[in-house]
């Protein structure tokens, strides 16, 4: 199979074409609800935030005609699969349809079949803007820690769908970097895939594994205006899978670097969040930084390829990518021996 055939097909698609228009009738006609929609941005889906007369705030999705039904379902049954283990996480809320139904299927005239769901709007500062400090990054990962044992136990037939965001299939990327144009990057970039598949890839089978949500991401976590400590928010489940438990703590603590201090301070503290309520275990903490970096890689490498594919979305698909070439040059000022030393002792403070 050659690359381009391999890559997730979702990621090669272009979002579903919809007016903000049509989304209000969607959601008055499934839903019941009389909202004024407008679009906000997003890798695969079509997303729209709704907004009724009386303030009640809702996302409405429709999915990628691309992605495998069976894989929305997963995602909605991991929303209400939390909500049922700690209704206290500060998750989406899955809104039924008129009928009752987690999920609506939309069928329009010329085009494929797509799943539509609403979700409740959850309120908040984005990561991305808001002030950072350690408190915040212990509290985002023990925010976390608490969303994976909630997840715990969770199994469905679409969990174990292939992504090209999964760390376990980083390898699949390397085709990939050819997109970066800047030698000496891409060069950076080959090092740690070569150090990941020499050192956590042959481990990674054995480590307790789950479903995770995959890409807390800053723009994927929410934060009290007047309190950005204290976290309001976890959303966008999209890219949710079956993976090793500790591929979710290093796919959130790869975003949280600090541009001052020890390359791995601003991981450190997220990883002793997670540790002080989720204990990691020795061979987990051993391939940590591993990951995060593999994590930069990713990014770096699969933004870079699709912003090639969609110039028009450019800005929105590379958004991360500075940060992770940021990091991905700090963490390169570290040998393994002394990134496991630092990652041990944040566990041990925790």
């Amino acid at each position: 199979m050659t690359l381009q055939q391999d890559i997730n097909v979702s990621l090669a698609t272009a979002v579903p074409d919809l007016s903000a228009q049509e989304a209000e009738q969607i959601a008055a006609d499934l839903y019941g609800l009389d909202a004024v929609a407008s679009e906000l941005k997003g890798e695969r889906d079509r997303n729209f935030h709704l907004r009724t007369q009386d303030e009640r705030h809702y996302v409405l999705k429709v999915s990628n005609p691309a992605e495998d039904v069976q894989v929305t379902h997963f995602q909605t049954q991991a929303l209400l699969h939390v909500e049922d283990r700690d209704g206290t996480l500060p998750v989406p809320r899955v809104i039924r349809t008129r009928e009752g139904r987690a999920e609506a299927l939309l069928a329009r005239s010329g085009a494929e079949p797509r799943i539509v769901r609403i979700l409740t709007y959850l309120q908040g500062e984005p990561l991305h803007r808001a002030p950072h400090s350690s408190a915040q990054r212990r509290n985002l990962g023990a925010c976390l820690a608490r969303l994976d044992l909630a997840l715990q136990g969770f199994t469905h037939p679409g969990s174990g769908h292939e992504l090209m965001w999964d760390l376990q299939h980083a390898s699949r990327a390397r085709g990939l970097l050819v997109h970066i144009a800047d030698e000496a990057r891409r060069a950076l970039a080959t090092r740690f895939l070569d150090a990941f598949e020499s050192h956590a890839l042959p481990l990674m089978p054995g480590l307790r594994a789950q479903i995770i949500h995959n890409d807390l991401n800053p723009h994927n976590v929410l934060v009290f205006p007047d309190a950005p400590d204290e976290i309001s928010g976890i959303i966008d489940f999209g890219d949710a899978v079956h993976a090793p438990l500790v591929c979710d703590l290093a796919v959130a603590a790869a975003y949280q670097m600090t541009e001052v201090g020890h390359p791995l301070e601003g991981p450190g503290h997220m990883v002793s969040g997670f540790h002080a309520v989720l204990p990691l275990e020795p061979e987990e903490i051993d391939i940590l930084f591993d990951l995060i970096a593999t994590r930069m890689v990713l990014t770096v490498a699969i933004s870079n390829w699709r912003a090639s594919r969609y110039p028009e979305n450019r800005d929105y698909i590379l958004r991360n990518a500075p940060r992770a070439w940021a990091g991905l040059e700090s963490l390169a000022q570290l040998s393994r021996d002394e990134a496991q030393t630092y990652l041990r002792q944040a566990c041990q403070g925790a």
